[in-house]
């Protein structure tokens, strides 16, 4: 009867104003939003959305524990319960678009120069 007990699935999944976005947790990448995954540990985590055309977004999400994934209560959960239980935590971020300052062209080739300029004298 132990042998059959269900346990728990935990399941992020992340969604972007406007989908598409490259989405990196903790530096590994996911996919293209909207996307998920499956954890194992509560915490913390670093979620990067990048799309060409917007500003790069950087979070920290907090992934919280629900209660019966509290200790002591997670071992019961975990171990014991008859059935599968599903964890789901869903966010959804809107990237900014970019100005239209950053596709100008003179400004680009400026930048460009001044990159150049500082690769030839060194630090």
């Amino acid at each position: 009867m132990l042998c059959a007990s269900g346990c728990v699935h935990r399941r992020l999944t992340i969604r972007t104003n406007p989908p598409g976005a490259l989405v990196e947790v903790n530096g590994r990448r996911i996919g293209t939003s909207p996307c998920a995954m499956d954890f194992t540990y509560y915490g913390t985590y670093e979620i990067r959305m990048s799309l060409p055309g917007y500003e790069t977004l950087v979070v920290k999400q907090p992934v919280v524990p629900p209660w019966y994934q509290v200790p002591p209560l997670d071992a019961i959960s975990d171990n014991l319960l008859p059935v599968q239980v599903t964890n789901r935590h869903e966010y959804l971020w809107n990237l900014t678009p970019l100005p239209a300052s950053a596709f100008d062209d003179n400004q680009l080739r400026e930048r460009a120069f001044d990159f150049r300029t500082r690769a030839r004298t060194g630090p």
